[in-house]
């Protein structure tokens, strides 16, 4: 192959197209639940079920729906972001960390499975309202759209913080796949700090903190 050949291979790969085809896919998958291929095993491995009574697991069932939306608003977040940043390296970030955290949707999935229950029925609406969020945030400029990122993973590391300790003790299984989201949301924000995130406004902290109220309320029911 040519080298003028490789270069237009590598601007048809990178196209916009390209990109838009590759989100519709994606947003699929997110909003019918069918992430069936992860980059890691399930942190649950083969650990004992718990012996949980009915309202114990409707709890946790909840909680894990909680977490699974937070997820599918997170990886609508990263693909917003990625469609429009404009720095090749913070794409590929976005990328990279969308890709982690399929994993997780997966993760929530099969635990929600695992205690007879499901997704949250709003999940669309919220997945379109974060993709939006992600490129409007993406479109502004990388700093800001790394600051939304940063922004997010702190709040949704104390979403979880707060969920393991509501768990039942003995709900080894969902702890184990709330400590390893803990741990990689985590690594997330401190991935945006150092490519340079903005510091976000307090009132837009604020307000993304209360719709983040919401989306927990919801849809720990629904």
């Amino acid at each position: 192959m040519t080298s003028s050949s490789r270069t237009q291979s590598r601007s048809r790969q990178f196209s916009l197209f390209d990109r838009l085809i590759n989100h519709a896919d994606g947003a699929l998958r997110t909003i019918a639940g069918t992430h069936t291929e992860t980059l890691r095993d399930n942190p649950a491995g083969n650990e004992a079920e718990a012996n949980l009574s009915s309202e114990e697991k409707t709890h946790t069932a909840g909680l894990m729906r909680v977490n699974h939306t937070g997820e599918v608003c997170a990886q609508a977040l990263y693909q917003g972001q990625a469609l429009t940043a404009r720095l090749p390296r913070v794409r590929k970030s976005m990328e990279v960390a969308a890709k982690e955290e399929e994993d997780h949707l997966a993760w929530c999935e099969d635990r929600l499975q695992e205690l007879d229950s499901h997704t949250s029925l709003f999940n669309p609406i919220w997945y379109a309202m974060s993709f939006g969020i992600g490129a409007t945030a993406g479109i502004a400029g990388d700093r800001w759209s790394l600051g939304f990122v940063e922004e997010t993973e702190i709040q949704v590391c104390a979403h979880l913080s707060e969920h393991l300790k509501k768990l039942p003790t003995q709900d080894i299984r969902s702890k184990k796949i709330l400590t390893q989201m803990h741990e990689d949301e985590a690594k997330h924000a401190i991935m945006a700090r150092r490519a340079g995130a903005a510091t976000l406004p307090k009132p837009i902290k604020k307000m993304m903190a209360s719709v983040s109220q919401v989306m927990t309320t919801t849809a720990y029911k629904l």
